[in-house]
Parts: C-alpha cells; sequence; structure tokens
C-alpha cells in the first residue's frame, strides 16, 4: 500500500466500476419561498448560519425572529456540531425548530474542511455523512455543506486523485439518501479555482454533487470570487453571502466582494435557491474563542444588508 494511502481511503480506479450509479436525488418539496412578491417574482429565501450570532439555539432564533426569517443553515448548537449532537438532543432541536415555524434549508457538515486534510481518517467523515443524512431526512433538509480536503504533503496528483475518490463515494452514499452534497469554495483540492470546481463535478459524475458558492471567499482567498461564479454559476445550488476588506470581513455590500454583481449574475442564470447569511463579522470558525458581545446586534445588521442586496 503507498505511503500517502490510508486503509479506509476509496480507490479511484475501483469506483469508476463498482455497482451501479446512484439514482438523482428526489426533487425537493420545492424551492422554500417567503412569499411572493406583487410582480410574481418568489421572494428570496433568506437564511443564515446562525451560531455566528448566539451558541444556543434559543439565541439563533431570536436573531432570525428579529430578522423575519424563518429558514437557518445549521452548523453548531451550544459549540457543538450537529452531528456531534446525541439523537435525544437533536430531537428536541428539531421540535423546537417545528414549533418556531423555522426550516433548515442546508446542513453545514465539517466534511473535507480545513481541519480535515486529504490524510485525515476518512471514516470520520463517512461516519458523519451517515448522522447528517439522517438527520437530513428528519428536517426535511435536502443539502449537506462539504468541502474538498486541504492537502498535507501530497503530489498535486495524488492530492487531487485522493480528493475525487472521497467525493466520488460520499456523494454515492448522499445520492442513495436522497441528499445533495454541496461543495464550497474554501478549503480544499477544487477551492479557489473554477476549472478544478468543476473538474470535480465531472469526475465525480453524480447528481448528488453540486457547488454551494460563497460570495465573499475570493477576497479571503486572495481570488476574483466573481470571475470564479462566471465559469461555475451554473451548478449552483446554494450561496453564502458575506464580503471583506482584504483579511477583514464586513457587512455584506461594504467590501471588495461584489456581492450585488454575484447576485445579479446568480439571477440572471435563473437561481432559485437560499441566500445564507454567513457574515463572520463575529466569528471566524476555524479561530477559537467566544463569541463578540454585540455577536447578535452584528449578525442582524449583516442580515439586513444582505436582506437589501437581494431583494
Amino acid at each position: 500500500m503507498p505511503a500517502d494511502r490510508t486503509p479506509t481511503d476509496p480507490v479511484p480506479t475501483d469506483l469508476a466500476t463498482a455497482g451501479t450509479a446512484p439514482t438523482d436525488p428526489a426533487p425537493a418539496d420545492g424551492v422554500p419561498t417567503e412569499g411572493v412578491l406583487t410582480d410574481g417574482v418568489p421572494e428570496p429565501v433568506l437564511a443564515g448560519i446562525t451560531d455566528e450570532a448566539a451558541p444556543d439555539l434559543a439565541g439563533q432564533l431570536a436573531v432570525l425572529a428579529e430578522l423575519g426569517w424563518s429558514h437557518v443553515e445549521l452548523r453548531t448548537v451550544d459549540g457543538r456540531a450537529v452531528a456531534h449532537l446525541d439523537d435525544a438532543e437533536f430531537a428536541g432541536l428539531a421540535k423546537t425548530l417545528a414549533a418556531h415555524d423555522v426550516r433548515a434549508v442546508c446542513l453545514a457538515s465539517r466534511i473535507g474542511g480545513w481541519a480535515r486534510p486529504v490524510n485525515a481518517p476518512f471514516e470520520h467523515d463517512l461516519a458523519e455523512l451517515d448522522v447528517l443524512l439522517r438527520r437530513c431526512a428528519e428536517l426535511g433538509t435536502r443539502y449537506v455543506r462539504i468541502m474538498s480536503y486541504p492537502n498535507a504533503g501530497l503530489s498535486e496528483r495524488r492530492w487531487r486523485d485522493r480528493v475525487v475518490a472521497r467525493v466520488s463515494l460520499l456523494a454515492e452514499r448522499a445520492g442513495t439518501a436522497g441528499v445533495v452534497l454541496l461543495h464550497e469554495n474554501c478549503s480544499g483540492w477544487a477551492g479557489t479555482s473554477a476549472e478544478r470546481a468543476l473538474e470535480l463535478l465531472a469526475a465525480v459524475d453524480n447528481p448528488a454533487l453540486r457547488l454551494l458558492f460563497d460570495t465573499g471567499n475570493g477576497v479571503a482567498h486572495g481570488y476574483d470570487g466573481h470571475a470564479m461564479l462566471r465559469e461555475v454559476v451554473s451548478h449552483v445550488e446554494h450561496v453564502h453571502v458575506k464580503d471583506a476588506v482584504g483579511d477583514r470581513f464586513v457587512p455584506p455590500g461594504a467590501g471588495h466582494a461584489r456581492v450585488a454583481d454575484c447576485v445579479e449574475l446568480l439571477r440572471a442564470h435563473g437561481y432559485r435557491g437560499a441566500w445564507s447569511l454567513e457574515p463572520h463579522v463575529s466569528l471566524l470558525p476555524h479561530e477559537s474563542g467566544a463569541l463578540a458581545p454585540d455577536a447578535a446586534a452584528a449578525f442582524v445588521a449583516a442580515g439586513r444588508a444582505m436582506a437589501g442586496l437581494v431583494r
């Protein structure tokens, strides 16, 4: 066994021929809508990754209520990833969301993210996905966010091949469960390049893998996000909204990410998915530390700025 492979990694050549391809995920039960405008154009679906406003579920629901939104993208509750909640805790979370008429548009996983490089044990990702697939079914949620594994000393080719192999197997499992994996332009092999993102889609060749576009990651990671979006826009099924000036995150529309131009481009290509706020103005998920005292107010201000741009 080559030194750069782990026993739990899938083998790329086997994936191309093993078994039958998973069926196309069942269509979502309609794109969630907040209402219909007077001109007949659907109101945009506004959501947020609310652990950037408050760690606890009550605080997260409070900022949604203040914004008048009824959709959330779940990442952590009380500092714990959704997949790490036990079954009783998750059942309570689902019951509370339903009681508040809040729908989860996506579960933001840690699969392939900044803390899981390409040499990390793959079984951790498989286990997390299995939990999240069950929880998607319980919540009526179709999407799970993933990334594509930061490198850890592999050659470019071996890095690429291992990413394709892993994501192929993940997409196969997701597709069987009727869930779509959304690859974000962030950490990993395909994170900062339109060419690589498209290559990943082509190599995996599974309708259970689509793209998540984050408007602000290009500024933060040093590439032209709007230019990337022009190349991949037809494959985008979910959007994160943030903005930045250099390495400093700012409310949407106040930075250099061309958020309004990204919105216009997406709309021109028929985008009808959710706009999910991930402002990073009070929390960077890859850094430790408590939320700022004004995190809820900052999140609400960023949410209102986002709403102004997409409405």
